[in-house]
C-alpha cells in the first residue's frame, strides 16, 4: 500500500512558501484572516456542485443513523463569510479547505484549498485588477500580459456570435458544428453555452484573461445589470491563465428575496436533473435581511495556483496526499 506522498518535499516546501507570500499580501492590504466551519447544516443549491454530506452524532447518542444530524462539508465558505459581512467584519479572506463530490484528475480533487476574499465598497474592476496583481507578486519566471474580454467579445472572436442575443437555434448549431459531442438538442440554452466556453472558448483565450459581463442567466450568487448595449448581464467574472480557469469573481448579490428565489430555482434544475434538493441555507437569508454591505468577492483555488507558479500539470504534484493517497 503506498503511503508516500504524491508531491515531493521540495514542491511542499514551495507551497508552504507560496502560501506565506498570500497571507503577507492581504495584511499589507488590512484584511482580517477568517476561519469558518468546514461542516454546515446547508449544502450548496448549484446545480453544477455536488456537496459532500455527512453524518454527525452527539457524544452518547444513538450511532443509529436515522438518529444522526445529517450535514455537508462545504464546496466554499462564501455562506459563512458572508454572514461575517453582515456582523460588520470589514475586508476579509480565508484559506480553507473545501470539497466537491465526483471531482477527480489531474486538475481536481475532492478536498482541496480556497482562498476567498471580500473587498467592501469595490467594484469588479478594482477586484479584477487585485486578483491580477496578487497573481504577478507571486509569479516567478512569468510575465503576465493581462486581457480583460466581456462574455460577448469572447463569443464574438471566437465564433463570430452574439451570446446575448442570438437564438438558441444559433447557439445549438454552433455547437454541433464545432464540437463532436452527443448531447440532448432540448437541453437548456445556457449547456449549450458551456460547452462552447469549454470546448471552443476556452482553448483560444490570451494567455491570462479575465472574462466578465456573463449572460444573466448563469448570475449564481452575483448581481445583474444592464450592459453598454442594454442587455441584462451577470456582474460576475472568471480568470483563465493558459486556458485553465484559476478564480470566479461576484458582486455580491445583497437582496435576500431573490437570493431566496435562486435557491429554489437552483432546486428545481436540480430535480430535473434528478439531483437530491438542497435546503438554502436559512442563517444566509437572515444575514442578507440584516444588511450584506456591497461589496465583491472572488474564490481562487490554491492548487491551480501553485500548478501555475511551479509549472506542474497534475494537482497531485502540489498537495501532500492526493484522493488515492488520503
Amino acid at each position: 500500500m503506498p503511503w508516500q506522498p504524491s508531491a515531493d518535499i521540495g514542491q511542499l516546501k514551495q507551497r508552504a512558501k507560496v502560501i506565506r507570500q498570500i497571507r503577507a499580501f492581504f495584511e499589507a492590504r488590512h484584511l482580517l484572516e477568517v476561519d469558518t466551519p468546514v461542516m454546515s447544516h446547508y449544502g450548496v443549491s448549484d446545480p453544477h456542485i455536488d456537496s459532500i454530506p455527512v453524518a454527525f452524532t452527539q457524544d452518547g447518542a444513538s450511532k443509529r443513523a436515522d438518529m444522526a444530524t445529517h450535514m455537508n462539508l462545504m464546496s466554499s465558505p462564501e455562506y459563512a463569510m458572508k454572514r461575517l459581512l453582515a456582523a460588520g467584519s470589514g475586508d476579509i479572506y480565508q484559506i480553507a479547505k473545501a470539497f466537491r463530490n465526483g471531482e477527480v484528475g489531474h486538475r481536481h480533487n475532492p478536498e482541496f484549498t480556497l482562498l476567498e476574499w471580500y473587498r467592501v465598497n469595490f467594484d469588479l474592476k478594482a477586484l479584477m485588477q487585485e486578483v491580477a496583481c496578487l497573481v504577478d507578486s507571486l509569479l516567478i519566471n512569468e510575465t503576465l500580459e493581462w486581457h480583460f474580454w466581456t462574455y460577448r467579445h469572447a463569443f464574438e472572436e471566437v465564433l463570430c456570435i452574439d451570446p446575448l442575443t442570438a437564438s438558441n437555434d444559433v447557439i445549438r448549431s454552433t455547437a454541433l458544428a464545432h464540437v463532436d459531442i452527443q448531447m440532448d438538442p432540448s437541453a437548456p440554452r445556457d449547456t449549450w453555452l458551456d460547452l462552447l466556453m469549454s470546448h471552443c472558448i476556452e482553448p483560444k483565450l490570451p494567455k491570462a484573461c479575465f472574462i466578465f459581463d456573463y449572460p444573466a442567466s448563469q448570475a449564481a450568487l452575483a448581481q445583474t445589470g444592464i450592459d453598454e448595449l442594454g442587455n441584462a448581464v451577470a456582474r460576475r467574472f472568471e480568470v483563465y491563465i493558459h486556458g485553465v480557469e484559476l478564480a470566479n469573481g461576484y458582486q455580491e448579490l445583497t437582496d435576500a428575496k431573490e437570493q431566496k428565489r435562486r435557491f429554489d430555482v437552483d432546486n428545481t434544475i436540480r430535480a430535473t436533473m434528478g439531483k437530491t434538493t438542497m435546503a438554502g441555507d436559512i442563517r444566509l437569508i437572515s444575514a442578507l435581511k440584516a444588511g450584506l454591505p456591497e461589496c465583491c468577492g472572488v474564490a481562487l483555488g490554491i492548487e491551480r495556483l501553485l500548478m501555475l507558479v511551479l509549472g506542474e500539470k497534475d494537482i497531485a504534484k502540489v498537495m501532500a496526499f492526493n484522493h488515492h493517497l488520503a
